[in-house]
């Protein structure tokens, strides 16, 4: 089971990373069409898995608890809102800085549980956190700007978990609510797109039809294989592969689509990997210390 569990999660992440690619491929689309189109596919592909699974009723009774509905509508517009700044960050040129919005994210989480699940940290945990603030404003001060792209997504996706990890939905049941509540919006701009004439679905040829119609896939298959492994393996491990995701991002952006990566940007992403370092390595420690190395509780959501 755990050896199963790790290959799930590395393929979860090495999907996750190389995603840029794919959505490179449909950068003719506009970002709010591709989100669209990633929300509808993403509810047939769902639903299709609910039936032949035979969790039909096992769904409508989960969805019929009034929290399940108020947290999915949050989770909803969280993630609506993650998806687009990714990929338009990613077809606008911005992969490298998406990457950064990915290691950033698990400080925000830890960050997000002091301020709202009073959670206490250890003081290399407060250092970790205090070492990632500096590489943000030192990258503040050398884009001339806020790293906007790289916040929305670590901000969105973090306050996106903390929401999940206090709802009553397990991963399949909680997707599958989130995307049909952005349904019927996402449907009513395709529409909108086709009237207007900007529609691209049935427009920009059969392979990009076809590619659309993956994001559903692209969608669903990571997060099934992350649920999977999630409830197989060692937290600490967990911990540790989850960097494989905004490794391979940041490496397709320099390598692939050559992106810029000069030498104060090595000391801004610098700053952010030894905090994760710090962070992955005190956790790991303190783990083993206390009770070994325990698994990881199931996900909610």
């Amino acid at each position: 089971m755990i050896k199963k569990g790790i290959l799930s999660a590395i393929g979860a992440y090495l999907l996750w990373g190389i995603f840029p690619m794919y959505w490179k491929l449909l950068k003719h689309v506009p970002a709010r069409q591709l989100i669209a189109h990633r929300v509808i596919w993403s509810v047939i592909i769902l639903t299709l898995i609910i039936l032949l699974t035979n969790r039909r009723k096992e769904f409508v009774e989960a969805i019929r608890q009034p929290k399940a509905i108020w947290t999915s509508v949050l989770t909803a517009v969280l993630i609506a809102i993650n998806w687009l700044v990714y990929i338009w960050g990613v077809n606008a040129g911005f992969i490298v800085e998406t990457s950064l919005g990915y290691y950033i994210n698990p400080l925000v989480s830890v960050l997000l549980g002091v301020m709202f699940l009073r959670e206490r940290l250890r003081k290399y945990q407060w250092l970790s956190i205090g070492i990632a603030a500096l590489g943000v404003i030192y990258l503040t001060v050398i884009y001339g700007r806020l790293p906007w792209i790289s916040l929305s997504l670590a901000f969105s996706f973090g306050v996106y978990g903390y929401v999940k990890k206090t709802a009553p939905l397990n991963a399949l049941h909680g997707l599958s609510l989130e995307t049909g509540i952005l349904f019927i919006p996402a449907s009513l701009f395709l529409i909108f797109s086709e009237i207007t004439g900007d529609g691209a679905f049935l427009h920009t040829g059969y392979d990009a039809d076809l590619m659309m119609i993956g994001t559903g896939v692209a969608t669903v298959v990571p997060l099934l294989l992350f649920s999977f492994a999630a409830r197989s393996i060692p937290l600490s491990t967990v911990g540790i592969l989850q960097y494989i995701a905004p490794t391979l991002q940041l490496l397709v952006g320099v390598l692939v689509f050559k992106e810029p990566f000069n030498q104060t940007q090595w000391i801004g992403f610098g700053l952010v990997w030894l905090a994760l370092g710090i962070y992955t390595v005190e956790g790991i420690v303190q783990s083993r210390a206390a009770n070994g190395v325990k698994a990881v509780p199931a996900i909610e959501g």
